[in-house]
């Protein structure tokens, strides 16, 4: 395929970057559907945080119309006609679960129906969502046949390259990560492979097919499901022993092969999210995969266990608990990270309201209006709107600020400090995990 224009469906965490890098070296139409985020990356700002405002500015053009005059850079539409010269399509949107954890492919539907409009002949579709093995080829290429009227593997062709974006992390970004890829036909699988090593320095790693390239990805994050689950389990039986379990974990830590997971909240858009997509594959096939869900059941259950603990702390002290005031000081998914899809800060707080005291959220991070919107939730992200002492803090996660954060200024004198993430000095607050 000679002279590649592509095409970024979904201007997230993962697709921007994407979008950015590719937009160095070819002809790049951003495509979302939301009009605020449109505006935003037009103006050169991302509230991800996952792109600067400079790199954006390098890459930008003002219209379509300049970039089809110029060998590179990206334009940002949320018109499908701007996708429709393009021959290279990537599809970069989020595949969450929906209340009852069972994967909500939808976004991932629309997004295909989007594509199959303006498929030509010859184009390439690669998916970059993470899905159980079979989707690509089962659940997205019927709806690309169907609204493009083309037929698979003779007048288009798929391809598979997971994303591997860490929110929050400046060291490995999207180019410094090794990239797995795949295609639907060996010569397609090349061309595929080919074009991200144009910007992944990493390398790449061509699997032998899509569903390999599939099954990559959502065991990756499965597997660090597990083994926190694991950490998750003895912090609860050593808490039962009086041992602190960083000791413990820093002493085992010491053999060679020992490997190093610490306990804590699991949330976010992929490890929190991933093993039901392989959950669900398996179920469907007639096998119950157990050390998967009841890894998924043991780290959903600390949330309310760290409020439980924080609870039983504060009655040992003889602090009135129904109406008293907890400050809980982080409510993103991970830390110096903006996102809060899918945190399990919320389930700290829910589990907290439920013995009638009053929880207040602090977070310089997190967006006021998507707490709100996300877990009607009124946030405070400066110390200026704090207007009470606390009888209890959780420090949930472990933003930097809050190492030089001044908690003795807002609690009382008799107080419980629950350090979930372990990241103040021992001995400073009263439990940790």
């Amino acid at each position: 395929m000679e002279n590649k224009r592509i095409a970024i469906i979904g201007l997230g965490y993962v697709g921007l970057p994407l979008a950015v890098e590719f937009a160095k070296k070819f002809q790049v139409v951003g495509f979302d559907i939301n009009e605020q985020r449109i505006k935003e990356l037009r103006n050169n700002e991302d509230v991800t945080l996952e792109t600067t405002s400079k790199e954006l500015e390098s890459v930008n053009v003002a219209s379509n119309d300049v970039l089809n005059s110029q060998s590179t850079g990206l334009w940002i539409s949320n018109q499908l006609e701007d996708i429709a010269s393009c021959n290279f399509y990537v599809v970069t949107v989020p595949t969450p679960v929906d209340k009852n954890n069972r994967p909500d492919l939808t976004p991932l539907y629309k997004a295909s129906e989007s594509v199959g409009k303006v498929l030509t002949k010859g184009d390439i579709v690669v998916y970059e969502s993470t899905v159980f093995p079979g989707a690509t080829e089962d659940e997205c290429r019927p709806i690309l046949e169907k609204c493009s009227g083309l037929t698979y593997n003779k007048d288009f062709y798929l391809g598979y390259s997971p994303e591997r974006i860490n929110p929050g992390d400046k060291e490995h970004t999207v180019t410094k990560i090794l990239k797995v890829t795949s295609g639907s036909t060996p010569e397609v699988a090349k061309i595929v492979d080919d074009l991200y090593k144009t910007i992944i320095v990493a390398g790449t790693h061509l699997a032998p097919c899509i569903k390999v390239a599939e099954a990559a990805k959502v065991i990756e994050n499965s597997q660090r499901d597990v083994n926190i689950a694991f950490v998750n389990e003895l912090s609860k039986i050593f808490r039962l022993m009086d041992i602190d379990t960083n000791d413990v974990l820093e002493a085992a830590g010491t053999k060679w092969n020992f490997l190093p997971f610490r306990p804590g909240l699991v949330g976010g858009h992929c490890i929190g999210v991933d093993p039901y997509y392989l959950a669900h594959k398996a179920m469907e096939l007639g096998y119950n995969p157990e050390i998967i869900l009841s890894g998924r059941r043991l780290n959903d259950s600390m949330g309310p266990y760290v409020a439980q603990e924080t609870i039983k702390l504060m009655i040992k002290k003889g602090i009135k608990i129904s109406d008293s005031n907890i400050l809980v000081l982080g409510i993103t998914f991970k830390e110096d990270c903006p996102d809060i899809r899918n945190s399990r800060a919320i389930d700290i707080i829910e589990e907290l309201k439920s013995y009638s005291v009053n929880v207040d959220v602090f977070d310089p991070w997190a967006s006021k209006e998507e707490v709100h919107h996300e877990y009607g939730i009124d946030l405070m992200n400066n110390e200026s709107e704090f207007d009470k002492k606390y009888d209890g803090v959780v420090l949930a996660v472990s933003h930097k600020e809050f190492l030089s954060f001044d908690l003795k200024k807002y609690v009382n004198s008799d107080n419980v400090l629950f350090d979930v993430k372990s990241i103040l000095a021992k001995g400073v607050a009263d439990s940790r995990l």
